[in-house]
């Protein structure tokens, strides 16, 4: 299948210009992330709201049933008593011809703001409405965000709730609750309500409050195999699955850590400061004393046979429909053999 050349412009951009007030008569939201898709059209509403003055004027469609001149049609309605209206069509991934999107778009009426969103990545933007949507600056795209810009979100959102949050103490969370952004911020808000006045959001309010939420974390599973404590180590992990955690997390996390425990020695070699050791290893700098134990009982043979049976996991994960629980089994063993 030939790549799409048609660039889909950033959600962010959107947010960006509503956050100023800028509306726009028509937005048509889409992409893999539906956080980001929430939390843009959440913000739009916000803006939008003052400017109802009727419950009759703020309309929500969906697709299912519903042709898409009908939904036009209704948007092209005058409203009751207010100046703008708000139209909002869920489940517009539904909607199969989009043609008659064409010639609304060409001239939407200012008095109407229809937002479409779309859950999903669109398929095929090189289609001629999509680029004309593209052309216009109304459609726009939210992708999952990951590394650096999942960490730089998560410390704009804490200041926005009035807390400050390091990157490295963000990079914490994150590797707590995974890379959903609704799983982040529903711990983030926990945090918040857990530190009351309190204004810095460190490692140890992190630790307590996710500990409390769920039995074990991806760092005590790291702990028992640093520890080499087989019975353990298995329970925790099968504990994690039973618990919502996804195979494929825990092999990644694990691969991080023993990539991690692989440097330790070359830092210690150049005498660098824990502190800059620990965000090369790619941990909080309060657990790279952990590390430091870890790599004691670990010879460089045996981080390289663990290497191989995250490999192994991996390959079997992505491959194969096996048991999530019996990959977890074989590779704990594998490593700790």
């Amino acid at each position: 299948m030939a790549k799409s050349k048609t660039l889909v412009p950033s959600i962010l951009e959107a947010v960006k210009e509503i956050k100023k007030g800028k509306l726009k008569p028509l937005y048509y939201f889409s992409g893999d992330d539906s956080f980001g898709i929430d939390a843009a059209f959440k913000m739009l509403e916000q803006k939008v709201t003052p400017l109802l003055t009727s419950d009759f004027d703020r309309e929500v469609l969906y697709s299912e049933g519903k042709t898409l001149p009908d939904i036009l049609n209704s948007a092209s309605a005058f409203p009751f008593g207010s100046s703008k209206k708000l139209v909002v069509v869920k489940e517009s991934e539904k909607i199969k011809d989009k043609k008659s999107l064409l010639q609304y778009a060409a001239s939407p009426p200012e008095f109407t703001i229809l937002v479409f969103l779309h859950y999903g990545k669109i398929s095929n933007p090189d289609s001629e409405v999509y680029k004309n949507l593209i052309e216009s600056g109304f459609l726009f795209e939210a992708k999952e965000l990951r590394g650096k810009n999942l960490v730089d979100w998560l410390v704009d959102y804490a200041e926005s709730k009035g807390k400050i949050l390091t990157e490295d103490n963000a990079q914490l969370l994150i590797d707590i609750a995974g890379e959903n952004r609704n799983l982040i911020e529903a711990q983030l808000e926990k945090i918040v309500t857990f530190l009351g006045e309190e204004k810095e959001i460190n490692h140890k309010a992190i630790n307590e409050v996710t500990s409390a939420l769920k039995e074990f974390s991806i760092f005590d599973l790291q702990n028992a195999l640093a520890k080499k404590d087989k019975q353990n180590s298995l329970k925790i992990a099968l504990k994690l699955i039973d618990g919502g955690v996804e195979s494929t997390f825990i092999i990644n996390m694990l691969a991080k850590y023993f990539m991690g425990l692989s440097r330790i020695n070359e830092l210690k070699e150049k005498n660098i400061p824990e502190q800059a050791a620990a965000g090369i290893v790619g941990t909080h700098p309060y657990f790279y004393k952990d590390y430091l134990k870890a790599r004691l009982i670990y010879s460089d043979e045996k981080v390289f046979s663990a290497a191989k049976a995250l490999f192994k996991a991996d390959l079997l994960t992505k491959t194969t429909s096996s048991n999530p629980k019996n990959v977890i089994a074989i590779l704990i063993a594998e490593i700790l053999q």
